[in-house]
This record gives C-alpha cells, structure tokens and sequence, in this order.
C-alpha cells in the first residue's frame, strides 16, 4: 500500500466558494506534482473531483500559518507628559497619535491641558503623528502668528500640584496666520 503525507494550507476564511479535488475522501486542495495510478476519477455536481485510488492511504497534515512577531521594545521607565497651551484665537484643533495609537485631541479652545504619556511610548523609536484641522466655520478669529496653539512632549516629573518638563522632545506649533491642515510626524527617543 502506498501512503501519502500531505500538508494541507489553511484556506483564508470568506473565500469564494471552488470545486476542491478529494483522494479516496481527503480533501487534496493545494497538492501539486502528484500522479495516480489504477483509479476512478469522478466530477460531482459541484465540481468537485473525486479521485478513488485503491492501495493509497493519505494523511492530512494541518499547518498553521507562521507569522514571526519580532520582540516588543520594553516600555518607558523615565516619566512623558504632553502639555498643551492655547488661546483660541489659533482656531487650529488637533489629534494626536503615539506610535499609531489615539492619544487625544486639543482643540484650541481647551484650557491648559497636561497629560502623562508614558503608556503610549516605548524605550527606542517612537512616532508622535499630529492631524491639525483649521477650524474656521465661522470666520477667522486672527491672522497674527503670536496666537497659537502649542503642544511640547517631554521627559518630566509630577508632585500633586505640579508637572515639570525636565526636557522638551517635541515642540508642536500652530498659529493664526496658518490656513492650511497639517499632518506631521515627529521621531521621539523613549527612554
């Protein structure tokens, strides 16, 4: 008797509906450079192929998709907190993104905003993405560069009171004068 070990790709789920092609049961879909000898070959109303080999024994062997995931950089141990200021003459709202996660969003009327960051960011390479949107339904507010919405990311400290930025990292600015949107990426080292 001849055995045959086959490996069997997973088929991606809500694929179409096609006629599979079966050996002595077995579904053989995704098997190539193979022949039979002495057997009955049948076509249903499916169309599928139906292939009856005596002296043939088929082991189906599943294999998962591997996928290699490379190591998650460890997160911050130094503190990171995001301070925004503006006066809402800048009329400029603004998302903010860390490493592709949504942080919040500033609008220009806010008051003064802070907030830790540090579960956002990992130690290495981080992205800061900030979408700015005009907002000017109503007409512009000011045209003068002094009005400005401005965002800084830093390595600081927190007591109940206060919060420190020991080191601005990144320094994100939008005045009155602007008209136009604004998507930028700003590089940050986490440590």
């Amino acid at each position: 008797m001849r055995v045959l070990t086959l490996l069997l790709l997973s088929l991606a789920v809500g694929a179409p509906a096609m006629a599979s092609t079966f050996l002595n049961g077995v579904n053989i879909d995704g098997v190539n450079n193979q022949s039979f000898e002495n057997c009955t070959v049948r076509i249903d109303e499916k169309g599928n192929i139906l292939i009856t080999a005596k002296g043939y024994e088929i082991h189906a062997v599943q294999q998962k998709p591997t996928t290699t995931t490379p190591p998650s950089p460890p997160p911050v141990t130094k503190h990171y907190f995001l301070v925004a200021e503006a006066d809402g003459d800048s009329q400029y709202d603004v998302d903010i993104f860390m490493n592709s996660v949504f942080v919040k969003r500033v609008l220009s009327t806010d008051p003064q905003l802070t907030l830790d960051v540090s579960k956002y960011l990992v130690t290495g390479k981080n992205t800061v993405h900030f979408t700015a949107v005009k907002n000017v339904k109503e007409g512009r507010k000011s045209i003068n560069a002094s009005h400005a919405l401005k965002i800084h990311v830093g390595e600081g400290t927190q007591t109940p009171e206060t919060i420190v930025l020991d080191q601005v990292l990144v320094e994100y600015v939008r005045t009155a004068a602007e008209i136009a949107n604004f998507d930028n990426d700003v590089v940050l080292a986490g440590r």
